[in-house]
Order: structure tokens, then C-alpha cells, then sequence
């Protein structure tokens, strides 16, 4: 398991600390540092990143406000020098708040609880969603739900929930992340091409200046990340 991390923080020194120690860790992987909230966005605009170290009192815009300006919220470990904003920090959901300055042994512990909580929250979803060659069964609003590969378009990630959306029927939700839905899908069918979307390839007859047009309207962004592997299958089914 690698966790995609990103370490945030105004002070230089700060944030090389921080950064020092997700890759003293093993199942951490430091995707960047950042010296403010906006650097961050940019980067999670394009990559799938799953835990933020974040600091709280930034210019322009602070860790917390950012945090709750998120919309797909990855795991969040608050990173301050100030005790005051630890009911706050768990008001918005954070897994962990570190107060400065920062052990090792400290962060570790924060580390090995999003670590924790990830690998339950992919065991609870295995149960959430059985698939088979042709179809599968995902649970949504209290009912197990049966949906053919073939009538799939896209999915796409909406915080803890994925939306389905389907030919000629209503889009379905069920509380899955886009990680443990990909995992179930076959690979030569499906394909992952930004953070927050994947594509079944059969369903590709349109793409328009690096996106994905689905019904001449709903435009599907293919991600840096995800950019070259895309091209590939470009490469070898449009040429």
C-alpha cells in the first residue's frame, strides 16, 4: 500500500520536516510540498491524492478553510502550533491533529491511523460491490442493484459516494470510493483517466482537446496522471 500525500505548510522549515518524514515512512508516498493551500489545489486538481499534513495558519487562505473548502476530501492530519484548534480540526473531519513542534514518533502514530482506517474502509467496500465478467451488484439506498459493464459510461467520485451513470437509465450512487470500484473492474474495459473519473472504453466515440465527450455535453478531463496510459490506448484503437 502507498498512501499519496502531500505536505503543506508556509514555513519552509516546517514543511521540509514534514516531508522528511512521509518518506521515512514506508507505505507513505510524498506526492509534493507546499507552501500554501492554492499550490496544493492545483496539484489535487490533477492527482489522486489520498492525506493531506496540513498546516493551520497559512496566509491567504488557512488549512482549515481550505479543508472545508474541499469537495472530494482525502484523509486530513492538521499540523499547528496552536492547541485551540483541535476541536475545530475534528469538527471538519480530520483523522489526526499534530501539535508543533512535530516527533517523529507522533507523526508516525497519525500515519499508521489513516493507514488503519484506509485498509478497513477497502475491506468494508469489497462487501459493497460483487462484479462477475458481464455485470455487477453494487448496494444503493437499501436495495442491491444489478448493472451490466455494457451499459456503463462513466463513473464518476462524489466525495464517499461514486455515481454510476448509465445508457439510457438514471445514474446509480452507492457509497464506494473510485479506488475500490477500479479495483473490481476489468482493466481492458475500463480505465481510470482523472481522480475524480473512469471511463468505459467502449463508450468512447468523441475527444476534444484532452477531454472525454460523452452525449455532446458532458466533457470528462484526462489528467496529467493519467495523460500517457490514455494515449496509449489512443494510440491503438483510433489510429
Amino acid at each position: 500500500m502507498n498512501i499519496r500525500c502531500i505536505a503543506i505548510d508556509d514555513e519552509p522549515l516546517a514543511v521540509k520536516k514534514i516531508a522528511g518524514y512521509i518518506q521515512k515512512v514506508p507505505f507513505l508516498e510524498l506526492v509534493a510540498e507546499c507552501r500554501s493551500a492554492s499550490e496544493a489545489m492545483s496539484i489535487m486538481d490533477t492527482t489522486d491524492i489520498q492525506l493531506l499534513f496540513i498546516d493551520i495558519n497559512m496566509p491567504d487562505i488557512s488549512g482549515m478553510e481550505f479543508v472545508k473548502s474541499l469537495t472530494n476530501k482525502p484523509y486530513v492530519v492538521f499540523t499547528t502550533a496552536y492547541s485551540e484548534y483541535a476541536v475545530e480540526g475534528f469538527q471538519v473531519e480530520a483523522t489526526d491533529y499534530l501539535l508543533k513542534p512535530i516527533t517523529f514518533s507522533n507523526f508516525l502514530k497519525a500515519a499508521n491511523k489513516v493507514k488503519n482506517l484506509i485498509e478497513l474502509t477497502a475491506n468494508n467496500q469489497k462487501e459493497t460491490v460483487k462484479t462477475t465478467a458481464n455485470h455487477l451488484f453494487v448496494k444503493s439506498e437499501y436495495k442491491l442493484v444489478r448493472i451490466e459493464l455494457d451499459d456503463i459510461k462513466y463513473i464518476e467520485s462524489q466525495h464517499e459516494y461514486i455515481k454510476i451513470h448509465l445508457v439510457n437509465s438514471t445514474p446509480v450512487m452507492t457509497q464506494l470510493s473510485l479506488k475500490s470500484i477500479e479495483e473490481q473492474l476489468p482493466s481492458d474495459r475500463f480505465m481510470r483517466v482523472h481522480r475524480s473519473y473512469i471511463v468505459n472504453l467502449a463508450k468512447i466515440s468523441v475527444i476534444e482537446r484532452n477531454r472525454i465527450v460523452f452525449d455532446g455535453k458532458t466533457y470528462i478531463p484526462v489528467s496529467d496522471q493519467y495523460k500517457e496510459k490514455f494515449q496509449e490506448y489512443i494510440d491503438g484503437n483510433f489510429s
